[in-house]
């Protein structure tokens, strides 16, 4: 399976707390909910064909508690991101958490990038990660991700905690698809090439 990520940005970089002041307010982060006045039908549309492609997801440990205290409770068969984040595994990478009530919900506790590495060799097309900022970052460093899809917000902030900090692996993607939401809201794809290349502005001696 590739290993795809999708993570909400300001136009500062920052992932923290998207959705609500109560996701994540350490670092007296009092910011919460940034993306919440940019959601419209364009911004749904991406996301429900986003996980529409979905066999699994990776989830940082706070992502997971967030979704585990929202989705099991969206019970209508016809909601289809509720429906497969129920119904498909999912993997939480953690040295806290000792149990897990959400279905289909497996504990990872060894190693991150042998875990995930692993989790890659299964039968399927997508290991999907949302939001689940740190372990995106962890996985970075480690030159994990194929895919990302980085959807920036028209909104600066800052301060908070940043996706693309010192130590992630150099990296170079090509953008796949790029659109703009009703909002304002920029969708980028990008696939993983390998190392990046590099070259120079410099006159030449024979210019």
């Amino acid at each position: 399976m590739k290993l795809v990520l999708t993570t909400f940005l300001t136009l500062d970089g920052v992932y923290q707390a998207p959705g609500g002041p109560e996701e994540d307010p350490s670092g007296e982060f009092e910011h919460g909910g940034w993306s919440v006045p940019y959601g419209d039908e364009d911004f749904g549309r991406f996301m429900t064909d986003v996980i529409g492609r979905a066999d699994a997801f990776l989830l940082g440990r706070r992502t997971y508690e967030i979704f585990a205290s929202y989705w099991p409770k969206v019970t209508d068969p016809d909601n289809p991101i509720a429906t497969r984040l129920n119904e498909l595994p999912k993997y939480v990478p953690t040295g806290t958490l000792t149990s897990a009530e959400w279905a289909n919900t497996k504990l990872l506790g060894g190693d991150l990038g042998k875990e995930v590495a692993a989790l890659k060799e299964q039968d399927g097309h997508e290991l999907q990660i949302h939001g689940s900022g740190a372990l995106a970052g962890a996985l970075l460093r480690l030159g994990l991700i194929d895919t990302m899809h980085l959807l920036t917000f028209p909104v600066a902030v800052g301060s908070g905690k940043r996706l693309f900090v010192p130590g992630v692996q150099p990296t170079a993607f090509t953008l796949t698809e790029s659109r703009t939401s009703g909002t304002g809201v920029v969708l980028n794809s990008y696939e993983r090439l390998g190392a990046p290349t590099y070259g120079t502005y410099e006159l030449s001696e024979n210019a």
